[in-house]
Order: C-alpha cells, then structure tokens, then sequence
C-alpha cells in the first residue's frame, strides 16, 4: 500500500494563478507539481511547471506585501468613480513625476515588475497602445513595484522598447490604490483625474483598449478659479 503524504499542520489553503486562473488544492502540490496537470506514466508536463512558477511567485509576492502591511489598517477601497489619488515618484532619468502633472490627458497607471511573467507578455500591448493613443490624449504610466535596482529596470525597459515614463514605486503609493494584492494590475484615469475602470492580472490586449477608450471618452474638468476667469476677462489673449 503506497502511504499517503500528510499536509503539514499550517500549510497554505487552495491557491489561484492570478495570470492563467487555474485553483490547486493543497495536496496537488504534495509531488511538487499539481497532480491534475501530470501527464500519463507520471511525467510532468513543462506547462504546469509554468504554471507552479507563476503560483509560487505570486505567493512570494503576496507574502512580501502582506509582511510590509503588518501593523497598519486596512488598504482603502478604490472604485471606478473614485478620484484617482495623487503620487510622487521618481523616475528613471532621476526628475520627479506627479500624477496631477498629466491632469488632462487619460492615463493608464500601469502596477508591474520585471520578475513578473505576465508582465512580460502585457509591456509590448502598451508600447503598442500608447503609439496608437498617444496623439489622442493617452499616456501610458508604469511603476515598478518589485523593489528591483535601477540597473535591472532600466535593462527590462531598454530590452521591451518602452516608450513610456516608468516610475520607481513605493509602498505607499500601492496602499493608496488599495494594496495592488497581484501584478500586473491597472487602472484606467480618466481626463478628469477620476478612475474609470481597473484591471486586476493579465487581461487580453482588446479588453485593455477598451477600457483605455473609456478613459479617452472623458471630459477634462474645468476649475471653478478658470470658469470664472473665462466668464470675467474671456479668452486669454496671445
């Protein structure tokens, strides 16, 4: 009789890949591979390897974030609607970039890093998007949330023709937008500075334009300091 493999007392409960959605159960990793995705004979199959991967380091991920969280109240809830909270980072050419500065233009704030797999797959879509969006009012904004060196995210940068500013994010600026609980994850501004719709994982290339047209579609809002001056003085003169 093969003996059966315990789970140790405090192991982790099922597990879903935020890139593929596939759930494993505890027990599936008892052979160090899911069990439902070996081949016939006992071999194991490369995809799910993959897939223990993607598994693992999200679980890497949510342990590091949660260690960080340890201590401090819960992240506020971030809903379309909401005024997308404002930051300030540095950027890898070293000058300081606020999220009010593109107040006006529909943004696509873009939470990623370099060890993430589907961040690989997602980074040539919005290379793609913000060429084709860009004259239209898009600009596409990505922060590193990895805690990598300047040196790796400026060779992931360099290597996938990012044509866009990349930002070296902090804690704060991800508890702001409700923990970032898995990357990639995206919200779409609006030109009106409020979010208009959020991605959590890896989506399909024609779901995030869609909602990159969303934000498109949005009217700037006016000040009432710059209403009034218009209604007093008119158009500012040349």
């Amino acid at each position: 009789m093969t003996p059966s493999t315990a789970v140790p007392e405090g192991a982790f409960g099922a597990v879903t890949c935020g890139a593929c959605g596939a759930t494993f159960q505890p027990a599936d990793f008892a052979s160090g591979v899911p069990t439902s995705q070996q081949s016939a004979g006992g071999k194991r199959n490369p995809l799910a390897l993959v897939m223990v991967a993607l598994v693992a380091a999200a679980m890497l991920y949510f342990g590091v974030h949660m260690s960080r969280r340890s201590g401090q109240g819960p992240a506020p809830l971030i809903s379309k609607s909401s005024p997308a909270p404002d930051f300030t980072l540095q950027a890898l050419d070293g000058k300081s970039m606020s999220l009010s500065d593109l107040r006006g233009k529909a943004v696509l704030l873009n939470f990623w890093a370099t060890w993430c797999g589907p961040c690989k797959i997602e980074t040539p879509w919005l290379v793609e998007l913000q060429n084709q969006y860009g004259s239209q009012g898009l600009q596409v904004v990505g922060v590193e949330m990895g805690d990598d060196g300047k040196d790796d995210i400026e060779k992931f940068t360099k290597d996938m023709g990012v044509n866009y500013p990349v930002l070296i994010g902090k804690e704060a600026v991800g508890d702001a937008y409700g923990g970032v609980p898995a990357l990639p994850e995206t919200f779409f501004i609006g030109r009106d500075g409020k979010i208009v719709d959020k991605i959590i994982g890896l989506k399909g290339k024609g779901e995030i334009e869609d909602s990159v047209k969303k934000a498109l579609d949005t009217e700037a809002a006016k000040s009432e300091a710059s209403a009034e001056t218009m209604r007093e003085n008119g158009p500012a003169q040349k």
